[in-house]
């Protein structure tokens, strides 16, 4: 089974910029700022979902956001099962041919492979998939060996985007972005790679974006923060072949807000430009 199969490949090789748009779910049952109805968390997940759908983009990824503060590694067992549930509704919501992501926050690669396992899902994201970082939540270490060996064994075609370099951590150690891309995808077997700002909503350093790029070699690289549509063109250049976009997409640019119609709209526009697609 190649890494890289099913429709997360065929996804990327539809458009010139794939967009991914964040679905930022609410507080789930037992992190501090739970509400007491899951029910209420699903219909605002799948309203985000459906909106993005309908503005053109070509997946979601679906991340515990509400979270806070963020477990560094192993999510506790009712996380895992709140976004089994989120997810397969989310799932099961939109067409077939778009994509569905998993990201579990801060750095649960197992959880969201298992999630995305049962849920149908096509790709995790993991913010340290190699290597070690220096976060918000204390020093994270990659587990590239055992969410790989995971895949195996639930024998899924689930695609890792990893991190190179993620926000709101700095590395260890001075590591130059293209030899990171490098150990990301031919050590770690990454399928993907995900390069973003300093922060949430941040926007990508294209001298990064080219050296991640670079040490890519031509597999899939993203743009993780701070995609605008005046930005897309730049990033399109830079080499990026798409953008997971979260804040920009939200009422008023809040990243606590619903995802606006009307931004999403936008950003699918000017991804539409890079091939005369557009219709204004």
């Amino acid at each position: 089974m190649s890494d890289l199969s099913g429709r997360f490949a065929t996804r990327l090789a539809a458009t010139p910029f794939t967009l991914l748009g964040m679905v930022h779910v609410r507080p789930l049952p037992g992190s501090p700022r739970w509400e007491g109805s899951l029910r209420s968390v699903v219909d605002d997940a799948l309203r985000d979902a459906r909106v993005l759908a309908d503005a053109g983009f070509d997946g979601v990824v679906v991340e515990n956001f509400g979270d806070v503060p963020f477990v560094p590694d192993a999510s506790p067992p009712e996380t895992v099962a709140a976004m089994a549930v989120v997810v397969s509704a989310v799932r099961e919501m939109l067409p077939a041919g778009m994509l569905v992501g998993v990201n579990m926050l801060r750095n649960d690669a197992a959880g969201a492979m298992a999630v995305a396992s049962v849920a149908g899902a096509e790709l995790i994201r993991v913010n340290v998939h190699v290597g070690s970082a220096w976060t918000d939540q204390g020093l994270i270490h990659g587990r590239a060996h055992e969410s790989l060996r995971m895949r195996s064994r639930l024998g899924v075609p689930v695609a890792v985007l990893a991190d190179v370099l993620v926000k709101h951590a700095e590395p260890v150690a001075a590591i130059d972005p293209a030899n990171m891309a490098r150990d990301a995808l031919d050590r770690g077997l990454a399928d993907g790679l995900v390069v973003t700002g300093p922060a949430t909503g941040a926007a990508v350093d294209t001298t990064r974006l080219r050296r991640t790029v670079a040490g890519a070699g031509g597999r899939p690289v993203l743009a993780g923060s701070g995609t605008t549509p005046e930005a897309v063109a730049e990033l399109h250049a830079a080499g990026a072949h798409g953008a997971i976009v979260g804040t920009w997409c939200k009422v008023g640019g809040r990243i606590e807000a619903p995802v606006d119609a009307d931004r999403a709209a936008r950003l699918v526009v000017a991804r539409d430009r890079l091939s005369g697609r557009a219709t204004d």
